[in-house]
């Protein structure tokens, strides 16, 4: 929403007083921001050790998944959890290369995990979870080709061991194949430059749902 020059001006001459009570029930409405403006103002922790704690979130709760397995649905679910944990992380501290970083983790946690209940399950159980996978590898390696060069490379083992581990399912596998994703970008770490456009014909052509 864009707002008028006149209006920002009103709202800078209001008294203190009152512009404090209009942020406070305005912050009421956003947590998003308000959880940010926490983070600036109040936390004793910079961002790298804010991520270092989702670092421990993600393994642990990746490895309560594990224990409790129930399907690969109930899998798909719990990591939709998580990742809406990272997005709120993500949003708090503006962690851009925590947001590339903490999924790569998830995802690399979760297939080294569950790779075996996977492939154990039926393939009709397994459809929804792969297809999950290999969007949100798709998703990475476009916040990857984003980011400027120097920042790539530090993403490169784990981009390879995604690949491996995708490799080693033939569930996923089938489902990378079938809806256009080469795990060689992932094996090779090496990124398509029009990776956006890629994403975005297979999309189009109704694959990846």
């Amino acid at each position: 929403m864009k707002f008028e020059p006149e209006f920002k001006r009103a709202i800078s001459q209001l008294p203190s007083a009152e512009k404090d009570k209009l942020i406070f029930r305005l912050l009421k409405y956003d947590l998003v921001l308000a959880n940010r403006l926490n983070f600036e103002l109040l936390s004793s922790k910079n961002v790298d050790e804010r991520r270092a704690e989702m670092e421990i979130i993600v393994k642990t709760n990746v490895e309560k998944m594990t224990n409790y397995f129930h399907s690969p649905g109930y899998l798909m679910m719990d990591m939709r959890y998580l990742s809406g944990e990272i997005t709120t992380h993500v949003k708090t501290t503006k962690d851009k290369f925590g947001e590339i970083s903490l999924n790569l983790l998830m995802l690399n946690e979760v297939l080294r995990l569950n790779n075996k209940n996977i492939d154990q399950s039926k393939a009709v159980k397994s459809y929804k979870f792969c297809i999950y996978v290999i969007a949100r590898a798709f998703k990475i390696l476009i916040l990857i080709n984003a980011l400027h060069e120097d920042y790539r490379i530090e993403f490169n083992d784990n981009l390879i061991n995604l690949g491996e581990l995708i490799s080693e399912s033939n569930y996923l596998m089938q489902t990378a194949i079938r809806n256009g994703f080469d795990v060689n970008w992932l094996l090779k770490a090496d990124i398509p430059k029009n990776i956006n456009e890629i994403h975005r014909k297979i999309r189009n052509e109704g694959f990846l749902v």
